[in-house]
């Protein structure tokens, strides 16, 4: 256990982060961390001292009790809580799958609707021994979610090529989450989607569309060569008030996934677990690959990869056919392919 409280708090928020709890208890742990980090040590010392931490901006009371039981040499019950959280998902029968998993292809920042900065992902992707991540942040259609105009995305091309040399050998791979419109058309440039290493593409609107409808729209972006990745294609939602799965002719977008060898994302959020069992199944029986993502929109997120990971070993799924177990190299080679 760290005898630093800035580390201790840090780490909570992360984990909360993992647990899906509030922005707003993500942020008062950071905001903690962040006031007992300016402070120093001695002078949080001092305050512990005299039951004076609260004068600190931004230290409340359950961060006081963190900071004073670190302090005490103790290892907090609620970190030790938090801890536990992921531990049968990370021993399930999903751990081969896990252990063979080389980077995540659905990862979003704080450039679109994300909560921390390019870098703080990469950097909690690097802690969890990933040798890449596909950065892939909104279209600009999706303007609830800041999606990127073409000169952003422009200027975040740059923004990774930088990082890449800071963080090397950890590679960011360039990408985007692009929409799906309503006549499969995709959600940015051609010129742009060309240059980027990995393209996600999913339905965020009009869900309820027809099944005619939603299976035009979809095989029509998994023919596109700019595509690589289908995701979370049913789009629906298993916690809270929900939300129904779209219709669409599974065998037939699933064969023009295979046809085209484009991937069906297992997406590992835990309100998504998407596609459901059934369709997971078709999917593989049908020949397709598989890419067995997060969607993190936070550091803690980046480990949700176990509850994907699980639904596949569930189903059966030869390593091969997962291209996330690929090296970069290869993973950029695969998705190289479909341009040609």
């Amino acid at each position: 256990m760290s005898d630093d409280p800035v580390a201790v708090l840090e780490r909570i928020a992360y984990l909360l982060e993992r647990g899906r709890e509030s922005t707003y208890r993500v942020r008062a742990y950071r905001g903690a961390a962040d006031a007992i980090r300016q402070a120093g040590e001695e002078r949080v010392k001092e305050l512990a001292a005299a039951g004076r931490l609260k004068d600190l901006a931004g230290v409340g009371d359950k961060t006081e009790q963190i900071v004073l039981e670190v302090l005490a040499g103790k290892t907090p019950s609620y970190l030790i809580q938090l801890e536990g959280s992921l531990e049968e998902a990370e021993n399930g029968p999903g751990a081969a799958v896990r252990a063979a998993l080389k980077g995540d292809c659905h990862t979003h920042s704080d450039w679109s609707d994300g909560g921390s900065p390019i870098k703080t992902m990469a950097e909690a992707a690097i802690a969890l021994g990933h040798e890449y991540m596909v950065l892939t942040d909104h279209s600009p259609r999706l303007t609830v979610a800041k999606g990127l105009s073409p000169e952003r995305l422009r200027l975040q091309l740059g923004i990774v090529e930088q990082l890449n040399e800071e963080l090397a050998p950890f590679r960011i791979l360039t990408g985007i989450e692009v929409d799906i419109l309503d006549d499969g058309a995709l959600d940015q440039e051609e010129e742009l989607l060309a240059q980027l290493d990995v393209v996600v593409a999913s339905v965020h609107s009009k869900l309820r569309m027809d099944s005619e409808g939603m299976t035009k729209r979809m095989v029509a972006a998994l023919a596109s060569p700019h595509v690589d990745i289908l995701g979370h294609c049913t789009g629906r939602l298993v916690v809270g008030r929900g939300r129904p799965e779209s219709t669409f002719d599974a065998e037939l977008v699933f064969a023009c996934a295979e046809k085209f060898d484009k991937a069906v994302e297992v997406n590992s959020r835990p309100e998504r677990l998407d596609p459901p069992r059934r369709l997971l199944r078709l999917a593989v029986d049908m020949g397709c690959k598989i890419s067995i993502d997060t969607d993190a929109h936070a550091p803690g997120q980046l480990e949700w990869l176990p509850y994907g990971c699980e639904r596949v070993a569930e189903v059966g799924v030869d390593l091969d056919r997962i291209v996330n177990t690929r090296s970069a190299d290869d993973l950029l080679a695969w998705a190289a392919s479909h341009a040609a």
